[in-house]
């Protein structure tokens, strides 16, 4: 029996049970049983996640019990991983990237440009509140917290007029009636991740780690890794006012990076792209870059603030 550590989110369950029978159909032989736990960003719901309090906030008690050998295999959203890294975890497959984009949903259908001050916009990211921001500034945005059902029960009782969710965990869920808009990347770049799952073994496990990593995706485990590479040298955590997107398309790779100030008003956004062959972390490039054009003021207030 393979034991595969999970939230117990409709959403982590969704994305757990996808990692299951990508496994059990290479592996028809072998039994695999999800183990469903409580981390303490589901058990805290009263808080708001800020700068200080969220690295490891959905993760830290899945991968406890991964080094304790109570599970086998640990499932997460990348997004929600500390780009710092664990010495005794390895990440033994990334899934194929869902769509990597935010979505708009708001009561109505209503349009974003037909929001003013009176309309209230929730979301638990201060990447997406700063980008909200820099499009209009007199938008009225406030924290949310909750799985994907209960914002959108929130905002459908009238508590907000309006959530910026992931567009993958809407459509993995089944939720795209409820999508007013898609935010094309120039209008909101996604969290480095987004949109991707993580599947992490013990150091050690090599029989466990061979078995999970025949499922692994390789240009998204690239992508994915230029885009934490991105975050980790600006020094910001799963919730810090940084996006990045990277792809591969026609022999070249590409990263596109934003660092922002928490009010939207100031922003750093740039590319770096290269030949597909040249062994370069495009990440590392693109954090050197956007720091050389003055982003380490805006970095040091977003840490201090």
């Amino acid at each position: 029996m393979i034991k595969i550590g999970t939230r117990s989110s409709k959403l982590a369950l969704y994305q757990s049970n996808l990692v299951k029978d990508k496994l059990s159909n290479i592996y028809p032989e072998l039994d695999f049983l999800l183990i469903q736990i409580k981390t303490k960003g589901d058990k805290i719901q009263d808080r708001n996640l800020d700068r200080n309090l969220d690295k490891g906030f959905f993760v830290k008690e899945i991968q406890e019990q991964l080094l304790n050998n109570e599970i086998d295999i640990a499932v997460h959203s990348l997004k929600d991983l500390p780009v710092e890294n664990n010495p005794e975890i390895i990440t033994s497959a990334i899934l194929e990237r869902g769509n990597h984009k935010d979505v708009f949903i708001s009561n109505k259908k209503k349009k974003l440009s037909e929001f003013t001050s009176d309309n209230k916009i929730g979301t638990s990211s201060l990447r997406r509140k700063a980008q909200l921001l820099s499009m209009n500034p007199k938008l009225k945005v406030e924290d949310i917290r909750g799985n994907v059902d209960t914002r959108i029960s929130k905002m459908t009782k009238g508590e907000f007029d309006g959530l910026v969710m992931a567009a993958a965990g809407i459509e993995r869920l089944g939720l795209e009636s409820y999508i007013t808009a898609y935010f094309d990347s120039d209008e909101m770049l996604c969290a480095p991740g987004q949109g991707a799952i993580s599947i992490e073994t013990k150091k050690g496990r090599s029989e466990i780690h061979n078995i999970v990593s025949n499922i692994n995706h390789d240009n998204t485990n690239k992508c994915t890794f230029y885009e934490r590479s991105f975050m980790n040298e600006l020094g910001g955590g799963c919730n810090s006012p940084i996006g990045a997107f990277s792809n591969i398309l026609d022999n070249k790779k590409k990263i596109t990076g934003t660092v922002l100030s928490l009010d939207g008003r100031t922003v750093f956004r740039d590319s770096v792209e290269t030949d597909i062959k040249d062994d370069v972390n495009i990440g590392l490039l693109l954090a050197n870059k956007i720091l050389e054009s003055g982003a380490q003021e805006v970095i040091k207030d977003i840490s201090i603030g």
